[in-house]
C-alpha cells in the first residue's frame, strides 16, 4: 500500500506517543496537517512561530518527553529557533519540523530557500534535511533518540514539500520503538555506575568535612528526585540547584538550601565547601565556573552525568562517574549507609543557619502591606495555593527573583522557569503546553508585565483551543530587574530604556475571550486565583506593583 511522506511522518510521530503538535501554518505544511488529523494528532496553531517552539520546549522540560512543533520555511524557521535555543540552553528534548518548497536544497532559489539545517545546527544535537520519502521513518527515529539520549536537547528536521507529497510502497515497520521519555530511555539502557568507583566516591564523601550537592536538570530528566534526597540524608549533605535548572526537591526539605547564581545572591556555601558534588548540572557562571573566589582553591569536584562529554564540561573533576544520575545517587546513598550513615551533621546545621539568616531579610522582615503591592506580596499571596497538584510557571526578572527567594523551602518538578537561557516571554505559550501535558491539573503562570507582552496574542489561541490556566501579571510598567540594576549602579537619573507605558492586561484578555481581573491586595489576589482554577477559559489577573526586587531591599 502506498503512503505519502506526510502520512509516514505523522504515523511515526504517533507511534512515538506524540499527542499534539504546536504549529503555525505556511509553506510546505498542508499535507502534513491532513495526515496529523487522520492520525489523531492534535494541532495547536499559534499566532507566532516563537510561541509554537516555546510550547514544544516547555512540554519537553516539564515531562521529559519530546515536544514537537512544526513551522513553515524561511523566516518562520528563524522565528522558531528562539524556542529551540531555549531547549539548547536547558538541555530539553524537542523536535522542530520545518517545511520547505519542493526542490529545496538544489540551490536554485525556490520560494523561501536558504540553509535551514545549517542555521539550526549550532543549537541542535541533530539538524538534517530529509530528501527521500523512504528515509523519513528512520530519520524521525534517529531524531527522537538523539533528543533523549545523553544530555537531552533539541533536534531539527527540514522536510520539503516533494518529500511530504511523495509516495512509497510501505511495509509494516518492524522497528522497536524507543521508550517515550528520557528517564525511561536511561533506565531501559541500564546506564548505571561502576560500583567500584561508587565505593571509592562514597569514601571520599565521608572523608570530606563540608560537602555540597549541586543538583541540575539532569537529576529531573533521570527521574532522580527521590534518589537526590536519599543521598542528601545519607550523608547530611546540603543541596543547592543552579537558578533556572529543573527542580528536583518535590516537598519542603531542610537539606534544600535554595538556588545558586541568582541576582539577589545566596548564602556563603559553595565558597566554604571542600567537596562539590555536581550532579546533572553544567559548570558555568551560576557556580562561578567552580573557580576561586567562588570555591576554595583546594576544593575537590565530583561529577555525575549520563553524558560522557558533560563530565569534563567547564572543568576537569577529581572524580567522574558516568551514569544516569538517579542510579548513581541511589548507589552512593547505599554505600554511605553501609559506611555508617551521616557524617556531616554539624556542617548541615551550620549551612541551614546560614540559609536562614540569608532569607530572613525577605521572609522574617517582610514589607508591610502597601498599595501598590510589591512582588513579595504577590508571591506571599500565592504560597498557600501551590499544592502538589498545581503546575507553577515563573516568567520574568524581578518577580522571578521574589519567587526563588520567598518560596525556597522546596523546588518541585511541577515548577518551571525560563531555563538556563534566562529568556523572558515564554510563559504564556508555556502555560498552554502545561495544560496540554496535564489537562486535569491547575496551571498557574506568574509573569512580569514585560515578559507577558512578548506573546500576548496567544491568549486568543489558548481560548480557541480550550486551554484554561491562571496568569498573574506583576505589572510595574517596566523591565523591573533592569531598573533595579540601573538605579543601583548608576543612580536614579540614569534609568534608561527600561520603562514603558501601562498596559491593562485584564482588558486585553477580555478582548480576546478570556477572563480579565485587576486586583490590588493579597486576599483579593488569592481569591481570584482560586476562582480562576475552576474557569473554563484562561484567567488573566493584572496586579499593579511598585518597581522593587529582592536586591533592592537586601
Amino acid at each position: 500500500m502506498a503512503s505519502t511522506g506526510a502520512e509516514i511522518l505523522a504515523s511515526t510521530l504517533k507511534d512515538f506517543g506524540v499527542e499534539f503538535i504546536s504549529t503555525l501554518c505556511g509553506n510546505g505544511l498542508n499535507r502534513f496537517y491532513i495526515a496529523c488529523r487522520d492520525s489523531g494528532i492534535r494541532l495547536i496553531d499559534t499566532h507566532n512561530e516563537q510561541a509554537a517552539a516555546y510550547m514544544a520546549d516547555t512540554y519537553g522540560r516539564l515531562t521529559g518527553r519530546v515536544g514537537v512543533c512544526a513551522v513553515s520555511s524561511g523566516v518562520a524557521h528563524s522565528n522558531a529557533l528562539t524556542g529551540v535555543a531555549n531547549a539548547y540552553f536547558d538541555g530539553s528534548p524537542m523536535l522542530l519540523i520545518t517545511g520547505a518548497s519542493a526542490g529545496y536544497g538544489a540551490g536554485r532559489g525556490v520560494f523561501q530557500e536558504y540553509d535551514q539545517t545549517a542555521l539550526a545546527s549550532p543549537i541542535c544535537k541533530l539538524s538534517k534535511c530529509v530528501y527521500r520519502v523512504g528515509d523519513l521513518e528512520f530519520m524521525v527515529e534517529e531524531a527522537f533518540r538523539t533528543a533523549m539520549e545523553g544530555r537531552p536537547g533539541p533536534v531539527h528536521l527540514t522536510v520539503p514539500l516533494d518529500v511530504m507529497e511523495g509516495e512509497v510502497e510501505e511495509e509494516p515497520s518492524r522497528r522497536r520503538r524507543l521508550p517515550s521519555d528520557v528517564a525511561s530511555l536511561q533506565a531501559s539502557e541500564s546506564l548505571g555506575p561502576d560500583l567500584r568507583l561508587v565505593e571509592e566516591a562514597a569514601k571520599i564523601i565521608r572523608a570530606s568535612e563540608r560537602p555540597i550537592i549541586v543538583a541540575g536538570s539532569g537529576v529531573f530528566y533521570s527521574g532522580g528526585q527521590e534518589a537526590l534526597i536519599r543521598l542528601s540524608e545519607a550523608g547530611a549533605i546540603p543541596i543547592v540547584i543552579p537558578i533556572w535548572d529543573r527542580g528536583s526537591v518535590e516537598r519542603p526539605h531542610p537539606n534544600f538550601l535554595g538556588v545558586v547564581g541568582a541576582a539577589s545572591g545566596e548564602p556563603r556555601l559553595l565558597e566554604d565547601a571542600d567537596l562539590i558534588i555536581v550532579v546533572g548540572a553544567r559548570v558555568d557562571y551560576r557556580v562561578g565556573f567552580l573557580e576561586p573566589p567562588k570555591v576554595r582553591p583546594d576544593a575537590s569536584v565530583m561529577r555525575i552525568d549520563v553524558d560522557a562529554s558533560e563530565l569534563t564540561q567547564g572543568t576537569t573533576p577529581d572524580v567522574a562517574i558516568l551514569s544516569s544520575p538517579a542510579a548513581a545517587l541511589n548507589a552512593l546513598a547505599d554505600s554511605l549507609s553501609r559506611l555508617g550513615g551521616p557524617a556531616h551533621r554539624e556542617w548541615m546545621r551550620e549551612a541551614r543557619e546560614r540559609w536562614r539568616r540569608f532569607r530572613a531579610k525577605w521572609v522574617e522582615r517582610s514589607p508591610p502591606p502597601s498599595k501598590p503591592m510589591t512582588g513579595w506580596h504577590i508571591v506571599n499571596a500565592l504560597r498557600p495555593l501551590l499544592t502538589e497538584e498545581v503546575v507553577f510557571l515563573i516568567d520574568g526578572g524581578n518577580i522571578g527573583q521574589w519567587a526563588h527567594m520567598v518560596l525556597a523551602d522546596r523546588y518541585p518538578s511541577t515548577w518551571l522557569t525560563c531555563g538556563a537561557s534566562a529568556v523572558v516571554g515564554w510563559g504564556l505559550p508555556g502555560a498552554m503546553a502545561a495544560k496540554l501535558a496535564y489537562p486535569e491539573r491547575p496551571v498557574l503562570l506568574l509573569s512580569g508585565d514585560g515578559a507577558f507582552s512578548f506573546t500576548l496574542a496567544e491568549i486568543e489561541a489558548a481560548v480557541r483551543h480550550g486551554l484554561p490556566f491562571v496568569a498573574v501579571v506583576s505589572n510595574d510598567s517596566a523591565w523591573g530587574l533592569v531598573v533595579s540594576t540601573q538605579k543601583d549602579r548608576y543612580g536614579d537619573g540614569r534609568v534608561i530604556a527600561s520603562r514603558f507605558g501601562g498596559i491593562r492586561f485584564d482588558v486585553v484578555a477580555e478582548a480576546m475571550g478570556a477572563r480579565g481581573l485587576r486586583v490590588e491586595d493579597e486576599q483579593e489576589l488569592r481569591d481570584a486565583v482560586e476562582e480562576g482554577f475552576s474557569s473554563k477559559v484562561p484567567t488573566v489577573i493584572d496586579v499593579p506593583v511598585s518597581v522593587l526586587g529582592p536586591a533592592d531591599v537586601a
